[in-house]
This record gives structure tokens, C-alpha cells and sequence, in this order.
């Protein structure tokens, strides 16, 4: 049954953890409390009718040992013994997850509450700056990723302890602001009556500024992923490509320069995801950084914030890791999200 009992002293070891986003999901196993995490084989969510088959295909067919516990971080909001994922057919059942695989216990996290939960390990080789900045030890962090959805996280630190903060900051509202924007944003599709930041923040996302970006210039949009917008973009064979890149880019820092005024993000401002890391020359080259800073009246504020790219690979799982061998040291809330053979 669901556990209401406070905070985790430890689970038992193997304990598989998890990253599970709308597209990939991500498996690997803690041995122990000083043990190297060991990587189990990525999965294709569209591979598998649901969760429970994918955790037999790549963990229980391919690790030597059974896992005794879980920690899975689903791209979602976590509510009730039923966890669908935001961008996938997927559902999460612990309660049958337990049953199947015989394991003592599961605890659900949101996948940037995962991402956050990496963030104090993080080394000055785990990222790449934005501009200037510092980051300070003890302030609240922010990290944001655009991805199949845009998700986002914090992490505060309370009484010595780091405290995660789970959100759907991807889903703020995304509006106009530049002359250009205006002739753009008409032709946005949308996928209901307001403007998302995950409506164009994302995979999906990037190909729908793409699209209008063409159709203001009056030309047509021949790309049809955004792949192709991303590899045509920083090549510039394709002009349309290249401005989308460019504005996604500055809206993206519009985005995250708002969640960090929300936590007064002095600990710093981190972008994560393989769509960051493809596109981190255009990051780079000012747009984002210039958006950033534009929140009159609180530039200067916003000019102490540090900004940079995690490079860290599978950043989320060595957060999920973090919290599996050690769960005093950070302060997750369990209620509702851990449940007990």
C-alpha cells in the first residue's frame, strides 16, 4: 500500500532506477552505497504496449542481478496509484510493478525532480557556461530541458538539506515580444487556446516554429523533423532553419529566465537534454543569455544568475542514484509516492 510515513532512511539494494521520458527510457542498476551505477540497455517507449514489458526486456533479461526496489522518474505529474506520462501511452502501476517483479518497495519522482537532484554534484567539467555569472552553493537551482516535453525543476536547500521542488514549468505561457515575434506568432499551430512554452520549446515544438517561420516568409516548409531543422539550422543551408534555431533559442531563455526569478535562482540556471546539447553553439552565440537578462526591472538581479549547459552524461540518473544510495540527504516528500510490498 501507499506509504505516508515521512522520509527514507534506505531501500535495498540492487535497486533499479530509472529515467522515463516521453520518448526513451532509461535503466540502470545501484549494487550498493559506494557502487558504480551499472547502465542497462536504453528503451524506446513506442517499443513496448507499457512499462512493466520494458523493465522485463532490458532489466530482468539483461542484469545479472534482480532488483529489490525501484526509483523511477516519470515525465509527469505523480498522483494516485495510476501515473500516466505526459507525452507517451505509457502508465505507471507500482502497486503491479511490485507484484510482478517481487520487489519490496517502488518510489515514483518527476524526471526534473530527478534532473535537480543531480545538480549539487555537478563539477566545473559537468557544464558549459552562458555568459557570466556565478553559481552560489547554498541558493536555490534551477534546471530546464526541452525534450519530447519541456520540463522543468528546483532544488532549495533547507536546514542543510537539499529539497527538490517538482513542477510542470514547461507549461507557463509563452507569448510575443519583438516585432518579429509578432509576424511569427500567427502562424504557430496550436494545440489549444493559449501558447505553452512547451508548445514550441521541444522536438515537436522546434518543427512548429519552423513552420512558421516559413509561413511568414511566405516560402514553404520543406523540413520535416526536427532533426533535419536542427542540422539544416546550424549548417545554414536553410535560412528559415537557422532564424528557428535562433528563436528558440531566445525563447527558451525567456522561459528559463522566468522560473529562475520565481526561485531567485542564485545557485544557477541549467539546461538539460540532447536537444540543448545539439544546439549549444546557437545557445551560446547571445540570444539566449540576451533573454535572460530582459526582465526589466530586475536585470542586474538577473546578471548575478549563472547559466550553463549540464554535459554530465545521464545527469538524471546519477541524481536518481544520488537519492537512492543516500535519501536523507535530500528532502523528497514521499507521501503519495512510495509504495510497500
Amino acid at each position: 500500500m501507499t506509504a505516508a510515513d515521512g522520509y527514507l532512511d534506505h531501500l535495498p539494494f540492487p535497486i533499479l532506477i530509472g529515467d522515463i521520458g516521453g520518448t526513451n527510457a532509461r535503466f540502470a542498476l545501484v549494487n550498493g552505497p559506494d557502487a558504480p551505477i551499472e547502465r542497462l540497455p536504453d528503451v524506446h517507449t513506442a517499443a513496448f504496449l507499457n512499462i512493466d514489458d520494458a523493465i522485463e526486456k532490458a532489466v530482468v533479461e539483461g542484469a545479472g542481478d534482480r532488483p529489490q526496489s525501484a526509483v523511477l522518474a516519470i515525465a509527469g505529474p505523480i498522483a494516485g496509484d495510476r501515473v500516466p506520462l505526459t507525452n507517451s501511452p505509457w502508465v505507471v502501476e507500482p502497486k503491479k510493478l511490485i507484484q510482478r517483479f517481487g520487489l519490496s518497495e517502488v518510489v515514483l519522482l518527476n524526471d526534473f525532480e530527478a534532473q535537480s537532484l543531480a545538480l549539487p554534484d555537478l563539477g566545473p567539467d559537468d557544464v558549459s557556461r552562458i555568459g557570466d555569472g556565478e553559481a552560489t552553493p547554498i541558493h536555490a537551482r534551477v534546471v530546464i530541458g526541452p525534450g519530447t516535453g519541456l520540463g522543468a525543476g528546483a532544488l532549495v536547500q533547507s536546514r542543510g538539506v537539499w529539497v527538490p521542488v517538482p513542477g510542470e514549468g514547461g507549461h507557463i505561457g509563452l507569448g510575443p515580444f519583438t516585432k518579429r515575434d509578432l509576424e511569427v506568432w500567427p502562424h504557430v499551430e496550436r494545440q489549444g487556446p493559449r501558447v505553452s512554452a512547451e508548445t514550441l520549446l521541444c522536438g515537436a515544438g522546434m518543427l512548429r516554429l519552423y513552420r512558421a517561420v516559413a509561413a511568414s516568409d511566405g516560402v514553404a516548409a520543406t523540413l520535416d523533423a526536427p532533426e533535419e531543422v536542427t542540422q539544416q539550422g546550424l549548417s545554414g543551408e536553410n535560412a528559415q532553419a537557422r532564424e528557428t534555431l535562433e528563436l528558440f533559442a531566445t525563447h527558451l531563455g525567456r522561459a528559463a529566465g522566468d522560473i529562475a526569478l520565481v526561485f531567485m535562482a542564485y545557485g544557477g540556471v541549467y539546461l538539460a537534454g540532447g536537444i540543448t546539447a545539439r544546439i549549444a553553439p546557437v545557445l551560446r552565440s547571445g540570444g539566449f543569455r540576451d533573454a535572460f537578462l530582459d526582465k526589466w526591472p530586475h536585470q542586474k538581479l538577473m546578471e548575478r544568475m549563472a547559466t550553463a549547459i549540464i554535459t554530465k552524461p545521464d545527469a538524471a540518473l546519477a541524481g536518481i542514484a544520488a537519492f537512492a544510495r543516500s535519501p536523507r540527504r535530500f528532502g523528497v516528500e514521499l507521501d503519495g509516492r512510495r509504495w510497500r510490498a
